[in-house]
Order: C-alpha cells, then sequence, then structure tokens
C-alpha cells in the first residue's frame, strides 16, 4: 500500500477518514506473536529532523533480535490528531530496513483512541500490513475512572460513550499508559500483549529500547 505525505491538513483528515475503513478489529486466528517490535521517533529541537527506530524482541525472552534506524526531514507541520503524517515516514522507512520483521508493531502514541479513531498505530498498522498496538503516554481523547495502584490495573478510556481503549498500569504507584487497538487487533488481546512486555517500568519494553536508540541517534548527530 503507497501513501503520499505531502499533502495539506485538510487532506491529511480526509485520508484518516478514508483509510477507516481498512481497520481489522480482531487479530489473526490462533494470534501467537514470536516477535513484538517497538517503534518510536525522536525530532531535532527546533529543527525539522527526525530519527525514527524499530527494535524487534523475541517475544517470550525479550531479548533485542533486530533493529533498523532512519533519519529523515519533517514535511508536516504539528498538528494534534495528525501526528501520523510526522512520524509515520521514518518508523516507515526504519521498518523497510529491518530483515527480521515482527508479528505485532506497538506504536508510542494513540490507536484507535483518536478523534476519528484513526491514530498511529492504525494508519502504520494498515500501512505496514502488521497487526498494531497503540501505547501512549498521554490521552488524546478520553477520560477514565480512577486505578488500582497495583500492576495490572485498568480502567476503560471512554469517549463519546464509546470503550476506545484502556488505562494499563505497568508498574505499581506509577502513572498508567493508555492502549487503544491498531490493526488486526482488539483490546483484550492489546492489553494482554502490552502487560507481558512490561517489564517494572512506566512503558513497556518496547517503546523504551525504541526510545532510547533514537535518543542515542539524536545525541550522536
Amino acid at each position: 500500500m503507497r501513501q503520499r505525505w505531502d499533502v495539506s491538513v485538510r487532506e491529511a483528515v480526509e485520508i484518516q477518514r478514508r483509510l477507516r475503513d481498512r481497520l481489522v478489529p480482531h487479530p489473526p486466528p490462533h494470534f501467537r506473536p514470536r516477535r513484538i517490535a517497538g517503534a518510536d521517533i525522536s525530532v531535532e529541537v527546533g529543527g525539522h529532523r527526525a530519527w525514527a527506530a524499530v527494535v524487534v524482541l523475541d517475544a517470550d525472552s525479550l531479548a533485542t533480535v533486530d533493529e533498523a534506524t532512519a533519519e529523515t526531514r519533517l514535511a508536516f507541520p504539528y498538528v494534534p490528531g495528525l501526528l501520523t503524517f510526522r512520524e509515520l515516514p521514518p518508523i516507515a522507512e526504519a521498518w523497510a530496513r529491518l530483515e527480521r520483521k515482527p508479528d505485532l508493531l506497538i506504536f508510542d502514541g494513540a490507536g484507535y483512541a483518536h478523534p476519528r479513531r484513526f491514530g498511529l498505530a492504525c494508519h502504520g498498522g494498515v500501512l505496514l500490513e502488521v497487526p498494531s498496538i497503540g501505547c501512549a503516554k498521554s490521552i488524546l481523547v478520553g477520560t477514565h475512572r480512577p486505578l488500582a495502584r497495583r500492576r495490572g490495573a485498568t480502567a476503560p478510556l471512554m469517549d463519546r460513550g464509546e470503550v476506545v481503549g484502556m488505562a494499563l498500569r505497568l508498574r505499581e504507584g506509577v502513572a498508567p499508559v493508555y492502549v487503544s487497538i491498531g490493526h488486526l487487533m482488539d483490546l483484550e488481546t492489546a492489553v494482554r500483549l502490552v502487560e507481558h512486555v512490561g517489564r517494572g517500568f512506566r512503558l513497556p519494553e518496547t517503546t523504551r529500547r525504541a526510545h532510547a536508540l533514537v535518543n542515542r541517534l539524536r545525541l550522536e548527530a
């Protein structure tokens, strides 16, 4: 699937609305990923350069089995709800360089928990044709009730009367992450898999390793 990125804000919104019909809100039959990846980007402060990384982990041991990076120039402005058009091009470039593609890709951003129900994880999953999950550090849309302090505590993220995601605490007493489906995924499976790749920190290992790699690239540039 090809995607134009040199579009106006109005065209970007229309692309989201059109591609939303391609979402598949359930995983493939008997889905058990052997390799799980995280994707993240880091942006030059006050500039237009961005660094992206995709880090692939073994689903059982969480050992890193592959990684790829890309450096690009940002061509789309910062517009809330349209961050996909800034972040996905460098991520897609890094993805293309992977030698061992994962069975699941976890994005550092929203999926279905988005004003048009088509955030970064949805768009990325559809574009790359891979099961995907959004695992965001902050809420884009919705509210939830208070969570228990324990690891694994959850609360539905509600927006306009619809469950759009789940608040999930990966470490006792720390702020939760906000899980939502991307593509070829359901919410129950998404929450279970994000919790599986959590290892005592606020963020899952997929995000932590991709984040560390892109920050190192930015500092070394």
